[in-house]
């Protein structure tokens, strides 16, 4: 008679539950990828009154014709990728968020953003294929744009531009623009709904600017 060792009373429940890990690890993994991301955008951008711009810069000259180029920058910046930084941990490696995205690239969100904002606040936006000589062209180069973390639940959205106006091949000047606005949450909702904050305030701060270089009478 051949005889069969005997196997422990425990050693086929645990199998069972190992097997039962593996299966639901997988059916996780597949979940997630198979998720869909959500999107998100700047938002409509509503234009500020007119006694608002009035007070804001009862002086201001007009804006006239303008160039306004694409906006340039790092080519993490061109794709729909929704970056964040814990700078309280680690401020040299930048993370991204695993199921948000832009609806489109930050580069072409804040070049359609800042026309329009530069366009409400009195200029004539041209591109450059309809632009003639002697206009002046604005080109912005982006600096940083973060969802920034100064702790845990600390954040910001955080747009560092560096505005340059031509005239002619001569540089008319040049200026940085740093922006940050507190997240009201802690994730991808909060980092967007603050970065369109900072990027408005920046398009605010470029069209004054503007108006002050008098660019018409130049």
């Amino acid at each position: 008679m051949t005889l069969y060792p005997r196997l422990h009373p425990t050693v086929r429940p645990t199998r069972l539950l190992i097997a039962a890990v593996c299966a639901l690890a997988i059916a996780g993994c597949a979940s997630n990828k198979g998720e869909p991301a959500t999107q998100f955008d700047f938002g409509p951008a509503a234009p500020a009154s007119a006694s608002a711009s009035t007070a804001a810069a009862p002086n201001a000259n007009p804006l006239g014709a303008l160039v306004v180029t694409d906006v340039t920058g790092s080519s993490a910046l061109d794709n729909e990728r929704i970056y964040y930084r814990l700078s309280y941990a680690d401020p040299l490696q930048a993370r991204t968020y695993a199921n948000s995205r832009w609806s489109a690239s930050p580069l072409q969100l804040l070049t359609q953003r800042l026309k329009t904002r530069i366009g409400q606040a009195g200029a004539k936006v041209l591109s450059e294929t309809d632009a003639s000589s002697g206009i002046p062209i604005l080109r912005i180069d982006v600096d940083d744009f973060v969802h920034d973390f100064s702790g845990a639940t600390q954040s910001a959205g955080v747009v560092a531009l560096r505005a340059s106006v031509f005239k002619g091949h001569a540089l008319v000047d040049q200026k940085t623009f740093v922006r940050r606005t507190d997240a009201v949450s802690a994730d991808a909702a909060g980092g967007a709904r603050a970065l369109a904050g900072s990027t408005d305030a920046v398009a605010a701060d470029i069209a004054a600017w503007l108006a002050s270089l008098d660019l018409a009478h130049r």
